[in-house]
């Protein structure tokens, strides 16, 4: 069976971005064939514009094949598709007929070591993943940040080699987003999309994880957007945003109120696809009903005209703008091969993820939510930025509790009962 054509994903984005459609996209990953078929399926029939996922196992993100096989021989679930394990002819089947111009599919897998995976996704002719050197090594892996860039780098060529319709998402903007403030998502979000064109890959996406204030997450996807502009050009390049990625709520009302505000937020920033969890997901690994639920609402809500109580957020796009930039240009001052910068940049201090425990990481900046609901740095450390940005210098450090609070503002802020 011949590999299906590839190179669909950017253009279709960008061809319902025109016709004033945001994209849809579900999380959905199965075992065996038959449910994951059933899946793409059912996704492709939907009356909205939307992207199939194929959303890996996580003994294929760490390469354990022999564990992936052994549940497919034992019919064991799997929480995603061993797309290394099942053979390049099952693959294949599996899209014949889905994968069309009509319908791109992307392969998510949250792998920092991933050549292996994008052999495979090229062998059966897909041309869409996400990921990134350091958003996939950092929090989700120990492995050294040496070795994820390096791994990216080949992967990257890999896949530049394979057709020259590549796309990659950065997962740069939903590094910890409930904890990061804004402008390092967005600094981080481009700076991997840099690294993805230097290395080959000429068509990206930048993503944002919605965060815990309207105001602030559109004042930093208008910076984004700003700034995609300058570093990458006008073309072959769009903006994905998360439905919240940190504690979900856990009643049916708070999760529905979330997701619709993460539509309305891709919708007034003139962002061009959604990724969009679902009601059941602080319970339970989503349905194929529980996705096509979700999408179905999160696409009503974004054909909905724009409400006219959209909140002001230009001084947090000034903010955005000016910290983002800052970051960005201080890394790329470092070395002109990325690769080498973001390693620099991580050993001074100049990128620093709040919370994150990788060796790696300084672990010196950290973040608190304000009155009004933003997230803001609380220490910046040795981030390339004012001191003023940040509560004091020093710290004041935040404590155990505090901690925990931050992580639940947004579950409990939307799981309030309704009046």
């Amino acid at each position: 069976m011949p590999p299906v054509h590839a190179g669909f994903f950017q253009r279709f984005i960008e061809q319902a971005h025109a016709k004033g459609q945001l994209v849809v996209q579900p999380r959905m990953g199965f075992g065996a064939i038959e449910p994951m078929r059933a899946g793409l399926s059912a996704v492709a029939e939907l009356p909205w514009a939307t992207v199939g996922t194929i959303t890996l196992d996580s003994y294929t993100r760490v390469g354990d094949y022999q564990s992936a096989l052994q549940c497919l021989n034992n019919d064991s679930p799997l929480n995603g598709f061993p797309i290394v394990t099942h053979s390049l002819h099952a693959v294949q089947g599996l899209l014949q007929g889905l994968y069309r111009p009509d319908f791109p599919i992307q392969v998510r897998h949250g792998t920092a070591q991933p050549q292996t995976i994008f052999k495979r996704m090229a062998a059966a002719g897909l041309d869409a993943t996400e990921g990134g050197p350091v958003s996939y090594c950092m929090p989700y892996s120990r492995l050294p940040l040496a070795n994820a860039i390096e791994a990216w780098a080949e992967s990257c060529r890999l896949l530049a080699d394979a057709t020259p319709h590549g796309h990659i998402e950065s997962f740069g903007g939903c590094l910890l987003g409930q904890l990061c403030p804004p402008s390092l998502l967005v600094a981080m979000s481009l700076l991997e999309a840099l690294f993805f064109r230097q290395h080959g890959i000429n068509s990206v996406s930048l993503s944002y994880a919605q965060g815990t204030s309207m105001a602030q997450d559109l004042g930093a996807l208008r910076a984004m957007r700003e700034l995609a502009a300058e570093y990458l050009g006008g073309n072959h390049w769009h903006v994905v945003v998360y439905t919240y990625m940190g504690v979900f709520p856990t009643t049916e009302h708070g999760a529905r109120r979330l997701i619709c505000d993460s539509a309305r937020l891709a919708r007034a920033a003139g962002c061009e696809r959604l990724i969009v969890k679902t009601v059941a997901e602080s319970l339970q690994i989503p349905s194929v009903q529980d996705n096509l639920d979700a999408l179905n609402m999160a696409a009503q809500v974004a054909h909905q005209p724009l409400c006219d109580d959209t909140p002001d957020s230009t001084a947090y796009y000034e903010e955005v703008l000016f910290e983002a930039r800052q970051l960005v240009e201080q890394v790329r001052n470092l070395h002109n091969d990325l690769a080498v910068a973001l390693m620099q940049a991580f050993a001074r201090g100049l990128l620093d993820i709040p919370y994150c425990l990788h060796p790696d990481n300084p672990g010196r900046a950290t973040t608190h939510i304000d009155a009004n609901g933003a997230l803001r740095w609380a220490n910046v450390g040795n981030l390339p930025l004012p001191r003023s940005c940040g509560l004091s210098a020093t710290g004041p450090g935040i404590r155990s509790a505090q901690l925990f609070e931050m992580l639940h503002y947004t579950v409990n802020r939307y799981d309030q009962p309704l009046h």
